[in-house]
């Protein structure tokens, strides 16, 4: 798997990277001190995992993963056990603390292997009358892809509007995304998945970003990258 070090200290980079020569499954492809120059380096490789410090010089970690078109895995390598909580808004694989235990590290890994090997596993994309089953507490659905609406991140859970419900899967935002037909479906942001079927209006922000509104009456933001590209999805 590709993956990049953003840390601002250099110990701290040198020791992880030792460690992580025993992992054979990770390519370490860049490294990093800070977050602005973390976000030039997860532009120019697209890993699929980052090992992340969160308090850094300027920005920090969350601030910077904030900033993404995209949701890397990540594996938080921090020495502040306060973060924890608010780490899984992410698409998080561990919570490391500094300094860290090379048994910890491994479990680490062994679950982002195992997530890698599910995603294999379930890569087929599903069509727009594709038809999925969610349960969420004690209620069962069977719904056609085509209905639903909108998908939003909880965390490592995604809740699914269509009709007039809105249950939650099992899953995060992301894998949702790997999942469903680009043509229909549609990442405005780092929280949101629309279809594009169910839009009504686009209008400018304030930001230079887009306003969806979408036939329900339900207004969603889409970012400034994401603006271009619809943008230039919806142009002549």
């Amino acid at each position: 798997m590709k993956a990049v070090i953003i840390e601002d200290s250099r110990l701290a980079r040198e020791g992880l990277k030792k460690l992580l020569k025993k992992f054979s499954s990770i390519d370490i492809l860049g490294e990093a001190e800070d977050a602005d120059q973390g976000v030039e380096l997860i532009g120019n490789h697209k890993p699929d995992v980052i090992f992340l410090d969160i308090d850094m010089p300027g920005k920090n970690g969350f601030a910077m993963l904030s900033e993404l078109s995209y949701d890397p895995q990540v594996i938080f390598t921090t020495a502040y056990s306060e973060y924890a909580v608010r780490s899984f808004d992410f698409n998080t694989i561990d919570y490391l603390l500094k300094p860290i235990n090379p048994e910890r590290l491994a479990k680490a890994i062994q679950k982002l292997n195992d997530m890698q090997e599910l995603n294999q596993q379930d890569d087929n994309r599903l069509s727009d009358n594709s038809k999925i089953f969610i349960k969420d507490s004690n209620e069962n659905y069977f719904v056609t892809l085509s209905k639903i609406r909108r998908f939003e991140s909880c965390g490592n859970y995604t809740r699914v509007y269509f009709d007039d419900i809105a249950p939650f899967v099992y899953k995060s935002l992301s894998k949702v995304e790997e999942r469903l037909p680009e043509d229909i479906f549609f990442r405005v942001n780092r929280q949101q998945i629309i279809n594009l079927r169910y839009v009504k209006t686009m209008e400018d922000g304030v930001a230079g970003n887009y306003v969806i509104r979408m036939d329900d009456g339900e207004e969603v933001a889409a970012s400034r990258n994401q603006s271009s590209r619809l943008r230039a999805l919806f142009s002549l």
